[in-house]
């Protein structure tokens, strides 16, 4: 779902695929993202349908009921095929949804699965052979019954081919705002993460939920926050561990350990992440020449800007702004009102 060069005119249309035993918390994550209109904020039109193999509502937990629009075969209409988590990792999905899944699949159309959703893409056959990832409580089952499938242990989210999984249930909320984020630009998932009240992008992997394994002093937190505002501030300057420790008070070695334990990423990748994501919005926003962009985010070269677009994004800047570009230019970015 990277940039294709040329932006797209018609709505983008989203499948949410619906069978009894889906979760409804997963469900309301899908309609909140891509069944809201956010046309008046910039945010490009989205078409979202309830799909199901039968005809009628389909009990949820809770005593909630989720009517469907639209039958299975409205899946060859879909840009993008979403599968929410299960209530139980063991409840079967219908046979006509997991044929359904197939040829949605030999199509080559992006399907995503939501936490336990990652048991239904594996009964379809789909995860023979591909990395995936679930809550990090059912990684173990997942493994268990379905050995074909390589679990990523700690990943947020993980891609492979055309298929997309999350982990445990706010990380479907981060891999919903990334598929937003590659298909329509990083200005409409921040729009949309805003009025969701969450962050655009968590970087990081699920181990920091797990048992706590390194519970962190408030006091190093706040001192962390403050060396991560302090570099957003001067994205355009070169930062070096060493550097960023120094701020932090600590040695670099322990600076590292306590950044990552904190952010489940490195202060290096963090950095990359976060002059990525500067000058997406640069590119959507201004005119600004490639070299001035990669200038005031930090890549210092637009070769470099390049190698880490292709890396994070597989597209280049270039493509980037061809299909992300607004109409008309809006200010330029002030990167030293960014939080951390």
């Amino acid at each position: 779902m990277a940039a294709s060069g040329q932006p797209r005119t018609d709505p983008f249309r989203v499948a949410l695929v619906a069978f009894p035993g889906i979760r409804a918390f997963d469900v309301s994550v899908i309609t909140e993202v891509w069944g809201v209109d956010r046309t008046d904020r910039g945010v490009p039109p989205f078409v979202l349908r309830r799909t199901a193999a039968i005809d009628a509502p389909i009990p949820l937990r809770g005593g909630l009921t989720l009517t469907p629009d639209r039958t299975l075969s409205w899946l060859a209409r879909a840009d993008l095929l979403v599968v929410p988590g299960l209530d139980d990792q063991v409840t079967p999905a219908p046979e006509p949804v997991l044929e359904a899944l197939r040829r949605a699949h030999d199509r080559g159309t992006p399907v995503a699965a939501l936490c336990g959703g990652a048991f239904t893409l594996a009964q379809a056959g789909l995860l023979d052979g591909r990395r995936a990832v679930t809550h990090w409580n059912l990684t173990r089952h997942l493994r268990t019954r379905h050995p074909g499938v390589t679990v990523v242990p700690d990943a947020l989210f993980v891609h492979d081919g055309n298929l997309w999984t999350s982990a445990g249930t706010a990380a479907g909320i981060d891999l919903c705002l990334h598929l937003v984020r590659t298909s329509q630009g990083a200005e409409a998932a921040a729009t949309i993460a805003r009025s969701m009240v969450t962050a655009p992008f968590r970087t990081g992997t699920q181990a920091q939920f797990i048992e706590h394994p390194t519970p962190q002093t408030d006091r190093d937190a706040d001192t962390l926050a403050a060396v991560r505002a302090h570099a957003l501030a001067r994205l355009d300057q070169p930062h070096t561990v060493a550097e960023l420790a120094a701020l932090a008070g600590m040695s670099p070695r322990s600076f590292a350990r306590h950044f990552q334990a904190t952010t489940g990423t490195t202060p290096v990748r963090w950095l990359i992440t976060q002059r990525v994501a500067a000058a997406q919005k640069l590119l959507e926003r201004t005119d600004l020449a490639l070299p001035e962009i990669a200038r005031r985010t930090g890549f210092g070269s637009e070769v470099t800007m390049r190698q880490h677009f292709a890396t994070h994004l597989a597209t280049s800047p270039r493509d980037y702004r061809l299909a992300f570009r607004r109409s008309a230019p809006r200010p330029e970015v002030d990167t030293a009102s960014r939080h951390p």
